[in-house]
């Protein structure tokens, strides 16, 4: 489904990553991990192109979209949910969602569809979403992907500074969305969730792939070196 080689990107003349590759096959949680600073959100900014790669390719359903824009990565069906809960604070719940769906041109029952997965919305509809806490934020910001019926789910760190309860909320809504068969790209700090969730992990350091495998692997001792603050 997804396919990454030899990524290079950066920020002006700082390059980041360096010759990153990566699978998502259809279906397939792929969970990446790393210290602060390896450049896990630039990966997956220059995915979706936000960032411009500087070498290397993105396929997507075997099709080359290393220089498309994100708006039309978006319509072949990846959707992706950056850090910061990002959301419009002046609408209401209902008003986020609603634009996302028109801009989409996907049906209003995409909205009931995303709020089977967060039912804790369904009470905040008419409050502003500038109102929400952190975490109901993510849980729009997460909403607001689904109604546009993507096939791989993009996820920048959705448990970070999220209270507790919510966080499992999270969790299991991801859980639910990659059993019903959606493809997830995540970006995850906490490694007792990535093993809960990954089928396979990828690990960054100094903006290269230092390790990958199956999610069983993340239990070794080298994995938690890697992993260690």
């Amino acid at each position: 489904m997804l396919s990454v080689t030899g990524l290079e990107s950066g920020y002006g003349r700082a390059r980041v990553l360096f010759g990153v590759s990566l699978e998502v096959e259809p279906g397939q949680l792929v969970c990446v991990m790393g210290r602060n600073g390896v450049g896990k959100t630039t990966l997956l900014n220059t995915v979706i192109g936000v960032l411009p790669a500087t070498a290397g390719t993105v396929t997507f359903d075997g099709r080359d979209i290393t220089r498309l824009k994100p708006h039309e990565r978006v319509r072949l069906g990846m959707a992706y949910v950056p850090q910061g809960h990002q959301c419009f604070p002046t609408l209401s719940v209902l008003g986020n969602l609603l634009i996302t769906v028109e801009a989409a041109k996907q049906p209003r029952a995409a909205i009931d569809a995303a709020l089977e997965v967060f039912p804790a919305l369904r009470p905040l509809l008419k409050r502003s979403a500038g109102h929400l806490s952190g975490g109901q934020q993510q849980q729009l910001a997460m909403a607001r992907a689904l109604v546009t019926k993507p096939r791989l789910l993009i996820l920048d760190e959705p448990t970070e500074g999220i209270q507790p309860s919510i966080v499992l909320e999270i969790e299991a809504a991801i859980q639910r969305l990659h059993a019903a068969g959606l493809a997830v790209l995540l970006v995850e700090q906490y490694l007792d969730i990535a093993l809960r969730l990954a089928d396979r992990f990828v690990i960054l350091d100094g903006g290269q792939v230092v390790r990958t495998g199956a999610a069983e692997e993340l239990h070794g001792e080298e994995v938690r070196r890697l992993l260690a603050v």
